[in-house]
C-alpha cells in the first residue's frame, strides 16, 4: 500500500487534497506517480451539475511514471513516461462489433485508481494491455497529455465525413476542445479549410494562428464567412463544442444541403432540441453525437503525436500544483484560461 493525495470530491462543488491509499500494483497493472493530469470539460460539467459523488477523484487525461509493476507486464519498466485513457471496451459485445464501442457498457468503467487528480495512479489490467502508450523522448508531458482528448475529438471528426480535400469545417466554440478541433483537422485532414466561431476576440485571433483560415463570432460574421470560404455552398461539417439548442440551430444553418452537424457538448438537463425538421429532413443533413474515443483513435492520435503532425501544446495556458486545484477551475470557469494542467501535489506524502 502506497500513501498520496488525491483531490477528492466532497459534493456539489466542493473538493479536497487528502491523503488517498494506494495498493500495490497486482497482476497485469502499473502503478504511475503523477506527472501531468489536464482539467477536461467532462471535469468541469461533473462539478458544475453535481454528479460527482462525495469520495470521488475525478481526472482522467494523464501522463505518468512508472513507479512499479505488477506480475505479467511487459513492454514497460520503472522511470517510463506513460500516457494511458482511463476507458477500454469490451471488444466483444454486440455495440462493439457495431463500431459503437464508446457506448460499450464496459467501455465506461474507469481504470484509473482512484483517479487522475491524485498524486499515485493505479492503472488497471485492460488500460494497462490495451491502452498504456510508452512515450518516445521527443513527446513532451504537456503534448502527450492530449492523448485521451485528442482521441475524442478525433472520433467527432471521423463522425463529420468531411471530404479528404476542398471540404469546409466549421467550429463553433474556441475553448480548448473547439481549438483541439481545429488542430487535429488540421493534423489528419491538411487540405480541410476550417472556420472558428467565437464570440472572443482573443480566442478567435489564436484561432487563426494556430491555422484557422478564418475566424468570426457568431450569427450574420459567421454566415457570411461561410458563404465565402464555400463560395456559398455551406459548411461540410460543423462541430458544436459549446453545446444547447441555440447552437444546434446555428450550426444546421451553416452546414450545406447533405452536410453534418456533430455535437461535442453537453446541453442543458433534459434541454430539448428546437429547429424545423424540416430544415433536416428536406435538405438531407445528418445531426450525430460524438461522446468519447476507442481504442482506434487514441493509437491514431498517439501517431500523430509521435510524428508531430499534431502539436497541441499551444493550447496549456497554466500549469499548477494539485494543491490549487479550485484555483485552476475557477480560471476554467471565467474562461481566463484554455487548458490547465494539474501536477503533483506541492505536499506529496509517497512511501
Amino acid at each position: 500500500m502506497t500513501h498520496a493525495n488525491a483531490v477528492t470530491c466532497l459534493g456539489g462543488e466542493q473538493t479536497t487534497l487528502q491523503p488517498f491509499d494506494t495498493p500495490a500494483p497486482g497482476p497485469g497493472e502499473l502503478l504511475l506517480d503523477l506527472r501531468v493530469v489536464g482539467f477536461c470539460g467532462t471535469d468541469m460539467f461533473k462539478l458544475v451539475t453535481g454528479a460527482a459523488a462525495p469520495g470521488t477523484v475525478l481526472g482522467h487525461e494523464i501522463v505518468g511514471e512508472v513507479a512499479a509493476i505488477g506480475p505479467g507486464v511487459e513492454g514497460f519498466a520503472p522511470g517510463d513516461r506513460v500516457a494511458v485513457p482511463h476507458h477500454v471496451p469490451c471488444g466483444e459485445c454486440a455495440l462493439c462489433r457495431r463500431g459503437a464501442e464508446t457506448m460499450c457498457d464496459t467501455f465506461r468503467e474507469n481504470l484509473l485508481f482512484p483517479g487522475g487528480f491524485a498524486d499515485r495512479i493505479l492503472v488497471r489490467p485492460r488500460a494497462t494491455a490495451q491502452a498504456a502508450q510508452k512515450l518516445p523522448d521527443h513527446v513532451s508531458d504537456e503534448a502527450a497529455v492530449f492523448l485521451e482528448p485528442g482521441a475524442c475529438v478525433l472520433r467527432s471528426v471521423h463522425k463529420g465525413e468531411l471530404p479528404r480535400e476542398g471540404g469546409l469545417a466549421v467550429v463553433q466554440g474556441g475553448g480548448s476542445m473547439g481549438l483541439l478541433h481545429l488542430l487535429i483537422i488540421r493534423a489528419a485532414l491538411p487540405g480541410t479549410k476550417v472556420l472558428v466561431v467565437d464570440p472572443v476576440a482573443e480566442r478567435m485571433e489564436l484561432a487563426v494562428s494556430l491555422g484557422a483560415a478564418a475566424a468570426a463570432p457568431p450569427g450574420e460574421a459567421a454566415q457570411a464567412a461561410v458563404g465565402e470560404l464555400s463560395e456559398g455552398l455551406g459548411a461540410d461539417a460543423v462541430f458544436d463544442t459549446v453545446g444547447g439548442a441555440g447552437p444546434l440551430r446555428a450550426a444546421l444553418t451553416l452546414s450545406r444541403q447533405g452536410g453534418t452537424v456533430v455535437l461535442f457538448a453537453h446541453a442543458g438537463p433534459d434541454e430539448p432540441a428546437d429547429f424545423p425538421i424540416n430544415d433536416l429532413f428536406k435538405f438531407e443533413r445528418r445531426i450525430v453525437g460524438a461522446y468519447s474515443g476507442a481504442l482506434g483513435e487514441q493509437r491514431e492520435v498517439f501517431d500523430l503525436l509521435r510524428s508531430g503532425a499534431l502539436d497541441p501544446t499551444p493550447l496549456v495556458t497554466h500549469r499548477l500544483p494539485l494543491d490549487r486545484f479550485a484555483e485552476g477551475v475557477e480560471l476554467v470557469r471565467q474562461r481566463k484560461a484554455l487548458k490547465v494542467l494539474y501536477t503533483p501535489s506541492n505536499g506529496k506524502d509517497r512511501d
